[in-house]
């Protein structure tokens, strides 16, 4: 194996795209078979990016979550069919914006203002999870700001997810895909369910049967140095500038199931180790079925919804109970049902059953569109060029 084409490509991120402090990490097996750091953690460059370096991986915290709802579809306790009202009743009568334009760009979300109808179907487990239950992400709706503020932006997770049922849908349930706050809502529903905090649920049921220490919600005072300072793409110039701002994390009391954790590469990396091998982790704990695994990445979209995805740009993708996967492979050198998802500041997640592959890429830089079009498509191409595995898995 010869990975040096993919080393020199992460080298060239700063100087092509100013990503300034990068962790890459892929594994077979539960072997380390590359690891590459670059760059540097501070923007005044005095930290370079080590194995103990923080990274905020955004939306990949949704991997974690469907993880979490799996166990439970596992043991029973919730059914994928399950209406979402069994469990959060504040769901129940929800409302449908009639105009909005799902795709079209610039757009404004709607609000209790906007013209609404009856949702004609209660949202579904499964739909929450295939984001298609119709819930927007507007993280600046009023009723998340209002919770906001009359918590001092303690709002808990239950507290913020109630506030997300008082805000209207985009479309019917079960009719589109829309990116929304659907995984947030799961993570509620987790805590309904086993009676514990979400956090508290992942650590007893994930991070502690895999001796995962470091995956944080919030991250302990005495280890904020070891944050990657977070950077920031302005979207009509294009300048990338530092920024502290936490959009997606919706309160710091909350513990969000869509975008909420922080952690290291390593610790990551031995969720989508295990995810790679039976959902049996390096130790031999096992945190999923195999049948689970494989219902995780199984497409979930009808044409229309395919449509819809598509403009996510992720080529020959569609999308699961959570993730993207690999449904046609003429544009890709990994396998059809190679699967995992992305962040909002660059972090990639890739899992790959079929060759007990995973790969864990992390940087910092929000509003960076190109990393999910070009970054990642080309790490994923160059490390299966390296591995010298085809797209159907067998060794060339």
């Amino acid at each position: 194996m010869n990975f040096s084409k993919l080393t020199a490509y992460l080298d060239s991120l700063e100087g092509a795209y100013e990503v300034h402090g990068l962790d890459c990490k892929i594994m077979r097996g539960h072997e380390t078979l590359y690891r590459h750091m670059a760059g540097q953690s501070d923007p005044a460059g005095r930290t370079p990016i080590t194995a103990q370096s923080l990274f905020d991986i955004y939306s990949c915290t949704k991997l974690i979550t469907m993880t979490a709802v799996m166990q439970l579809v596992e043991t029973g306790k919730i059914g994928l069919d399950d209406e979402l009202q069994q469990y959060l009743p504040e769901f129940e009568r929800m409302q449908v914006a009639v105009d909005f334009r799902i795709g079209e760009w610039p757009f404004a979300w709607p609000t209790l203002a906007s013209p609404l109808v009856r949702a004609e179907r209660p949202i579904l487990i499964h739909q929450l999870m295939s984001m298609t239950a119709g819930l927007s992400y507007d993280v600046f709706s009023e009723s998340i700001q209002q919770v906001k503020r009359e918590t001092d932006n303690r709002a808990t997770t239950r507290e913020i997810v109630r506030a997300i049922a008082r805000m209207p849908l985009v479309a019917q349930p079960g009719a589109r895909f829309s990116y929304g706050l659907g995984h947030d809502v799961l993570a509620a529903v987790v805590e309904v369910v086993s009676g514990m905090s979400f956090g508290a649920y992942l650590r007893q049921n994930l991070f502690e049967p895999l001796r995962i220490a470091e995956m944080f919600f919030q991250v302990p005072e005495q280890e904020k140095h070891r944050l990657v300072k977070q950077y920031r793409r302005d979207f009509n110039t294009g300048e990338i500038a530092p920024c502290s701002d936490m959009i997606f994390r919706l309160s710091a009391g909350s513990e969000s199931g869509g975008a909420g954790l922080t952690c290291t590469v390593d610790s990551y990396s031995m969720v989508l180790s295990a995810l790679a091998n039976g959902g049996v982790g390096a130790n031999g704990a096992r945190i999923l079925q195999q049948e689970s695994i494989d219902l995780l990445r199984e497409n979930r979209l009808n044409g229309q919804q395919m449509q819809d995805f598509s403009r996510a740009g992720k080529v020959g993708y569609g999308y699961g109970l959570g993730v993207r996967t690999l449904v046609d492979g003429r544009h890709a050198k990994s396998p059809i049902g190679e699967f995992g998802w992305d962040g909002a500041a660059g972090a990639y997640a890739l899992v790959d059953p079929v060759n007990q592959i995973s790969i864990f890429y992390a940087q910092q830089v929000i509003g960076l569109f190109k990393v999910y079009s070009e970054i990642h498509p080309s790490i994923r191409d160059l490390a299966y060029e390296a591995m010298e595995i085809t797209g159907n898995g067998a060794n060339e």
